[in-house]
């Protein structure tokens, strides 16, 4: 995988929260730090720049706003299919 410039990392469990948030962001090291994270715990990881930026644009432990849902629950579907292969 290529360095990723930016990185931001969400948290949706249906038991606690009411929509996905962010939990982690970070540019350069900080990307690469969330991303080899993501991987030594196994997190899938999906590479979608333009999603990234309006994701980066929100504050850490801020709920994704409306607009951002549709295309945040296709990641989420994918996901859940991936852990269930």
């Amino acid at each position: 995988m290529q360095r990723p410039r930016r990185a931001v990392a969400l948290r949706y469990d249906a038991q606690k929260d009411q929509a996905p948030r962010v939990v982690a962001k970070g540019a350069e090291h900080v990307a690469q730090a969330i991303v080899r994270v993501a991987e030594e715990q196994g997190v899938p990881i999906l590479e979608q720049k333009e999603l990234v930026e309006a994701l980066y644009a929100l504050e850490v432990d801020q709920v994704i706003p409306a607009e951002l849902y549709q295309a945040v629950a296709e990641i989420l579907a994918y996901i859940y299919r991936y852990r269930r292969a």
